[in-house]
This record gives structure tokens, C-alpha cells and sequence, in this order.
């Protein structure tokens, strides 16, 4: 075979390869994406052709206004924004790499700055009704290179058109709070009550890891009135003297 015809051949098999290389567009492996709610937390998802974008998604619950919003894959935040009471109002953008995004809106508070390093679970914000929004609400959206695509959660694309209830499987995120006593050691009890028998203490000062929360008896502590108790591994210690940066539940249930 002459070099002429060598090289030929050798060009026909080689521009496939590189056009596999460097074809625009070919997006890398997606985000571990989940939920933008605590782990276990049910919530209807309602997708419809007339929204803005079509592939965005809106959850609801009962009495959600101020629940915990998560991030649903870990990145950097890159944007906060606010549109007053136009279009998101408050809204988040999360950079995850390769082109990937997620959109949070319609929130009433931001917890997070341009910049910041998030993982996967951890609280960016609390469901609110800003922007054009009619009532409390999350709009959340997938985007690749600018363009919001059909959402997938846990490995799973959800349904389009119509509502479907949904169960978050956003079980990763690390919850902490600081306890704030004035002094005195922290009573942790078998349960989220002084009724139930104390199983140790924790120290005026210390940091705590919170698994998980739940309602119980109403106390009144450093920080104000409340029912919620935190679950820190050995039981269950009363939210009104643990700081976590909000007034609310950052945890899953328990």
C-alpha cells in the first residue's frame, strides 16, 4: 500500500476519534443530584408545559413557609440574587462543575454569599412566596450550559406533565449547633421531654453534631420559646439552647 493511501486511511480513521473529542455540547457525568429538602421530607413536585422554563419543577407542603431548602449537589454558590416582587425574587444560583447548575427561588431567606463552598444537604435557604410568586413555594431547576433540563433526582427523572408526591433521599448534609446555657452543663434526655430520664450532659460551649429533630415539650431557653428538640447521638437536648443560625428545623425529622 503506497503512502498516499496510508495516509488516507489513516485520516478516515482518525476524524471520528476526534470528532468525539471535540464535538461542543458533549456534557460530562451529571451531579449526584437529589432532593432540596432534608432527608425523608414529602413533598408534591408539579411540573406543566406553560412554566417558565417548561423543565423547571414547584414544591409544595402544608405550612411550608419557612422550611429548610438544601443544596441538592454539592458546588459554589454563584449568585444571589434579588428581583424584588418580579420573576424570583429571592433566588440562588449553585455552580457544580462541567456546565451543571441549580436554581432555588422564591425564597424568603438567603443563607448563603457568592463564593461559598456548599455540600450536598446543607441549608442554603428557607421556602418563601418573593418575587412573582402567588404563595409559598420552591421553583427549582437543573441547567446545563445555560439551558434548564428534565429534572433527575436520585438517578431518576421525575414525571412530566402533572404532580406527583415525592420522598427526599438528600440524607448527607452535616448539622451543627453551638450550646448556649450561660454557664451550666446541658441535660441530654432518652427523649424530647424533661419527663424522660436524663442520659448525660453537654458543656456550656460545646459544639454538637444534630442527626435529627423533633416536636416535644415547649421550653424556654436562651433562645426563645420552642417545641423543637435536636437529636445529637446519645439523645435528644432542647433547640432553645443549641444556636444552629436559625429560629426553625435544619435537620431531618426523627
Amino acid at each position: 500500500m503506497n503512502r498516499a493511501r496510508i495516509a488516507a486511511l489513516f485520516g478516515a480513521l482518525l476524524t471520528p476519534l476526534l470528532m468525539l473529542v471535540v464535538t461542543p455540547g458533549t456534557a460530562a457525568a451529571a451531579p449526584a443530584w437529589q432532593m432540596p429538602f432534608p432527608c425523608n421530607q414529602v413533598w408534591d413536585g408539579q411540573t406543566r408545559t406553560n412554566h417558565s422554563p417548561a423543565n423547571s419543577v414547584d414544591f409544595n407542603r402544608a405550612n411550608d413557609l419557612g422550611d429548610s431548602v438544601v443544596a441538592s449537589a454539592s458546588g459554589r454558590v454563584s449568585r444571589v440574587e434579588n428581583t424584588g416582587s418580579t420573576s424570583y425574587g429571592r433566588w440562588i444560583e449553585i455552580d457544580h462543575g462541567s456546565g451543571y447548575r441549580s436554581r432555588y427561588a422564591h425564597l424568603s431567606v438567603q443563607r448563603v454569599s457568592v463564593g461559598q463552598q456548599v455540600s450536598r444537604g446543607q441549608r442554603i435557604g428557607d421556602v418563601g412566596s418573593t418575587g412573582g410568586s402567588t404563595g409559598p413555594h420552591l421553583h427549582f431547576e437543573q441547567r446545563l450550559n445555560g439551558t434548564a433540563i428534565k429534572i433527575v433526582f436520585n438517578g431518576s427523572q421525575i414525571f412530566y406533565w402533572g404532580t406527583r408526591s415525592y420522598t427526599s433521599r438528600n440524607c448527607g448534609g452535616t448539622f451543627t449547633g453551638v450550646v448556649n446555657t450561660a454557664g451550666s452543663p446541658l441535660t441530654i434526655r432518652s427523649g424530647p421531654s424533661t419527663s424522660y430520664a436524663a442520659v448525660g450532659s453537654v458543656a456550656d460551649g460545646a459544639t454538637v453534631s444534630i442527626r435529627c429533630q423533633t416536636r416535644g415539650q415547649t421550653i424556654t431557653g436562651t433562645y426563645g420559646t420552642t417545641s423543637l428538640w435536636d437529636h445529637i447521638g446519645t439523645g435528644y437536648v432542647s433547640d432553645a439552647y443549641v444556636y444552629t443560625g436559625s429560629d426553625g428545623q435544619i435537620a431531618p425529622n426523627c
